[in-house]
């Protein structure tokens, strides 16, 4: 099923949880609703699934309009971040309470219940839990019945709201990995919500990155990753130190420091806010040119072959200078280079990205 959104608006009092959104969800992709927590990822969600209404706009579901269609008429399921299991029923029940809630002309078969709920539970490896109760699970165990109880209801389109959210990290990349290979089984059309871009890059199709009730990017992981169409993209995905200051010739004047950005036709004196991812950042030794940011080395964290560098604004915090940097380095690097804990020394960008700020 495909998914059309078009300019849907929503507000609570005066807060504006939506401004005009408009998506295209093309049939059998899985799409992350990713930003910072009250960017209305989840209000978007759960207009789609018609347990909120919106103020303004439409959706329509395979081309059919249905902005007023109640959530039942809609054939999509939904998996919340609490599970949201019945206690007092077993696994095998939560799973088949869907399909025997549906009015007795559409409802299966027993026979048909025990099959198709027996089905579902050994695709998400549960099978043999199917006679314990919620309590008995781990949450991991949890979610995965909470996702065979949508299923079972065969939707058109999975929703899912934050799912791993109240996992512990290991159990969570366990899980990211599963959902991965269950929708390409499946390839329903699904679309899950999320504040972890970690979570986002590794199993979205794509991404939709939202920020105060608004669409920033949409795109492949890689490309909303490596091309960034705004700073706060840029800041939001991945780690990147910042550099706020003005064009100065082929340098952006950062406090005292000049940094070289590598860009022709910028005009002197324009506002510019910088990132440079840390793979991209470089450590180099104080050096007469000047070129550079100034820093000391505080702290080198080694996990293996990959070595963490992080260094502090060298004096005292000035304007449009961050206070904390990292660089990512390996550890022959960091033994060539010899550094250590107090160090001062330069850092400069392999590839700095350039957004422009309003003139003040």
């Amino acid at each position: 099923m495909s998914i059309e959104v078009r300019d849907i608006a929503k507000s609570f009092g005066a807060f504006r949880a939506l401004d005009g959104i408009s998506l295209d969800l093309p049939k059998g992709e899985l799409i992350a609703l990713l930003g910072p927590s009250g960017c209305g990822k989840t209000t978007l969600l759960r207009i789609i699934a018609g347990l909120e209404k919106a103020d303004a706009g439409t959706i329509r579901l395979s081309g059919a309009d249905a902005t007023d269609k109640h959530v039942r008429e809609r054939q999509v399921g939904f998996v919340f971040q609490h599970y949201a299991l019945f206690r007092h029923m077993s696994v095998f029940e939560n799973v088949a309470f869907g399909l025997r809630v549906k009015p007795r002309g559409q409802r299966p078969s027993e026979k048909e219940i025990r099959e198709r709920v027996m089905r579902l539970l050994d695709l998400v490896q549960l099978g043999w839990l199917a006679e314990r109760f919620p309590s008995q699970l781990s949450g991991g165990q949890r979610q995965r019945v909470a996702l065979a109880r949508a299923l079972a209801v065969e939707p058109q389109v999975l929703l899912l709201d934050e799912p791993f959210g109240a996992l512990d990290a290991k159990v969570r990349k366990e899980l990211r990995r599963w959902l991965r290979r269950l929708h390409d089984e499946l390839y329903i059309s699904s679309i899950f919500v999320t504040h972890d871009q970690e979570e986002a890059l590794e199993v979205a199709d794509r991404i939709v990155l939202m920020n105060k009730g608004r669409i920033e990017q949409i795109g492949r992981p890689r490309e909303v990753y490596e091309h960034p169409a705004t700073a706060f993209a840029m800041s939001f995905i991945g780690t990147a130190n910042e550099f706020r200051g003005r064009v100065e010739g082929a340098n952006l004047r950062v406090g005292n420091d000049l940094l070289p950005h590598g860009q022709a036709g910028l005009e002197d004196g324009s506002p510019f806010v910088g990132y440079a991812r840390p793979h991209d950042t470089e450590i180099v030794a104080e050096d007469t040119t000047g070129l550079g940011i100034a820093a000391k080395v505080s702290r080198i964290l080694a996990n293996g072959a990959a070595v963490r560098v992080e260094l502090v604004a060298n004096g005292p915090a000035r304007e449009g200078v961050t206070d904390y940097f990292e660089v990512d380095l390996t550890a022959a690097e960091i033994a060539a280079r010899g550094l250590t804990p107090g160090q001062r020394v330069r850092i400069r960008s392999r590839r700095l990205s350039l957004f422009a700020e309003p003139r003040r």
